[in-house]
């Protein structure tokens, strides 16, 4: 799976390692849902920090199309809520 991080790239995300990233972003949506500003940032840093560890960084001009799409380190909740409300 590829799981791009606004601001920083692309990565490929093997699929023994996509429940792990599911659960944090499970996680993250949670967070979102009851407005907790200290949670969601522990679950972003959780599932970043995953994403990199597991994942291998994509070339730039690698074509192929992202799954999922974290956003950028130290993003807080409302701009995370703002930016999806703009996709709605």
């Amino acid at each position: 799976m590829i799981v791009r991080i606004l601001g920083e790239g692309r990565y490929d995300v093997p699929e023994a390692d996509l429940p792990a990233i599911e659960q944090l972003d499970a996680q993250l949506v949670d967070a979102m849902d009851r407005g907790d500003d200290v949670e969601f940032a522990s679950s972003l840093s959780d599932l970043i920090g995953q994403v990199r560890h597991t994942g291998t960084l994509i070339a730039p001009d690698d074509v192929r199309t992202s799954s999922q799409v974290v956003p950028h380190e130290g993003s807080t909740l409302e701009e995370v809520r703002s930016l999806l409300a703009e996709e709605a």
